[in-house]
């Protein structure tokens, strides 16, 4: 049973609007000013919050400031419930972060949908999505609902890419962002001096061509191959930008599910400019095997090319091969006859990507 938090200081607006909401099989919680309600949107974590904005000790406007700040209830739906009508008062509910709001007196139904049509939202704004290609289309499929049935690609299927093949070139036309289903992609870029900087190394559920569709220049800024037998679904630039533009809803939902490793990258960045090649190296090998590229078992995971290794983290071939040897001689990884690394105390990895 959804909970509903009702802020309103009015006795029989109150009672009447409580009692209509647990006829609709809500449970129903109330609060007779502002004040009062934050404290029981802290302590009962309401799936909606309806509140009046003329109100004794807090407004609503209030009210709504301080759930926003909080973490445990920024992300709660808020509606106004206001005999206000001026656009200007509507307005500034809007741009505080209300979802939605109803203006007294109201119809049973304009509660009752308004209600349901935000908690629906709240639903597919927290549900989980698979990071597979049956979980892309599902997303497709709910995100439709809110743009257009017919404007969005459905039903999106693999295209299989062998070992070195090229999804993309830097400088080609950007037409489509990529969804890894299987296998192992490296993104990179050619440095002016002939050779690359390895800009990321992507696995099973990790998007790549984000930023490049977002260039304005429209091309992709790096190059795309194959590490590892894939399996690759390519979402074309219209249905993106739609997703991304077109309803606030879905933008936040897609945008959270496409920023696999954003963060990761500009933390690698970072790294290259002032951390240690050791300190760096440790940290690219936990990043593989989080990605289940390399793994603790001889003859599983894949063999990494030690030259697509050292642009990961930025250093010489020579360099990066004498700073796996020293992992090696401190028992930290091995070898199997593959060449593929073998991490043996992950632990360990973890202690020098911190300290150095």
């Amino acid at each position: 049973m959804k909970k509903i938090l009702l802020i309103e200081d009015n006795v029989d607006v109150r009672e009447n609007t409580a009692d209509i909401l647990e006829f609709a099989n809500y449970e129903v919680m109330t609060a007779e000013n502002g004040k009062i309600g934050i404290a029981k949107s802290i302590q009962f974590k309401p799936d909606i919050v309806v509140c009046d904005i003329m109100m004794p000790e807090l407004d609503g406007y209030e009210v709504l400031k301080a759930l926003a700040k909080n973490t445990s209830t920024a992300s709660i739906p808020f509606i106004f419930l206001t005999a206000k009508t001026n656009r200007a008062d509507v307005r500034m509910g809007m741009n505080l972060g209300a979802d939605d709001y109803l203006t007294k007196p109201f119809e049973e139904h304009e509660l009752l949908e308004a209600i349901s049509s935000r908690l629906t939202k709240n639903e597919f704004l927290k549900k989980k999505i698979s990071k597979n290609l049956e979980g892309l289309n599902s997303f497709l499929d709910e995100a439709s609902a809110y743009i257009n049935m017919e404007s969005l690609t459905l039903g999106h299927t693999l295209k299989h890419y062998e070992k070195k093949d090229i999804i993309f070139w830097e400088g080609d036309n950007a037409h489509s962002l990529y969804f890894i289903e299987k296998g192992a992609v490296k993104t990179y870029k050619n440095t002016s001096e002939g050779k690359e900087l390895v800009t990321g190394i992507y696995s099973s559920g990790d998007f790549i061509g984000q930023l490049s569709l977002l260039n304005t220049l429209g091309c992709y800024v790096e190059n795309a191959t194959v590490l590892e037998d894939a399996q690759v679904a390519a979402i074309p630039k219209g249905d993106f930008i739609k997703l991304l533009f077109e309803n606030n809803i879905v933008s936040q939902k897609f945008i959270n599910l496409i920023s696999n490793n954003l963060i990761e990258v500009q933390t690698q960045l970072l790294d290259m400019a002032f951390a240690s090649v050791r300190k760096r190296a440790a940290k690219a090998l936990i990043e593989l095997h989080n990605k289940g590229l390399i793994t603790n078992v001889p003859d599983t995971g894949m063999a990494i090319p030690r030259e697509d290794f050292a642009g990961m983290i930025g250093t010489a071939t020579e360099t990066a091969i004498r700073t796996l040897s020293d992992f090696k001689d401190e028992g930290i990884i091995t070898t199997d006859r593959s060449r593929r690394i073998i991490i043996l105390t992950i632990d360990k990895l973890h202690k020098i990507a911190e300290r150095g």
